[in-house]
């Protein structure tokens, strides 16, 4: 299947979700979280979501992470095709982009090579870890810059697509697990 495709049917199915909905299957996400392996890592990058879009809602994950004393770890964008990331503190100030993506002011900047676990929005993914985003290839440019070592994490409301995803870009960065609220993909 196309991204173009899948964009435009997982696009449709999460706007079908309530905020209620959302919510609830946000905290299943966030406990199911806890059975892969990566409570031994210290920096956490996670996407803020956005509201709108209805995205999965990360403050659960967050508040999880932040009781287990990690150092969370959140993008902003600063170019056409790369992201900062800074270190979230109770001192952080966020300021919605022009995309509707909460996003640090300012702050301590971490480097992507002190990254150890990437959680990475998504709209789709198959079975094989390939995932669709929004088409703007942020996400794959900073994982290209993470160590090789990265642990990259998709969050999805919706199981895998049975078809592959045929367009697959050489550039485009594999995950290494999916989190629905049914089951924890390992690719």
């Amino acid at each position: 299947m196309l991204k173009r495709e899948l964009r435009k049917k997982y696009t449709n199915l999460r706007a079908a979700i309530t905020p209620a909905k959302a919510s609830d299957l946000s905290l299943v996400l966030a406990n199911n979280i806890l059975q892969i392996p990566i409570w031994d890592f210290f920096y956490f990058h996670i996407f803020l979501s956005i509201e709108e879009k209805s995205e999965v809602d990360t403050l659960p994950l967050i508040t999880l992470l932040q009781g287990k004393d990690k150092n969370v770890v959140v993008p902003k964008v600063v170019s056409s095709n790369s992201m900062e990331n800074y270190l979230l503190t109770d001192n952080t100030s966020l300021k919605k982009s022009a995309w509707g993506v909460p996003e640090p002011v300012d702050g301590i900047e971490v480097p992507e090579n002190k990254i150890d676990v990437v959680f990475v929005p998504l709209l789709a993914f198959d079975s094989l870890g390939n995932r669709v985003g929004y088409g703007k290839g942020f996400y794959d440019t900073f994982l290209n810059k993470c160590p090789k070592e990265t642990i990259k994490i998709g969050l999805s409301f919706f199981e895998a697509e049975n078809e592959r995803i045929t367009d697959v870009h050489k550039n485009d960065v594999k995950l290494d697990y999916c989190v629905t609220p049914k089951k924890v993909y390992a690719f």
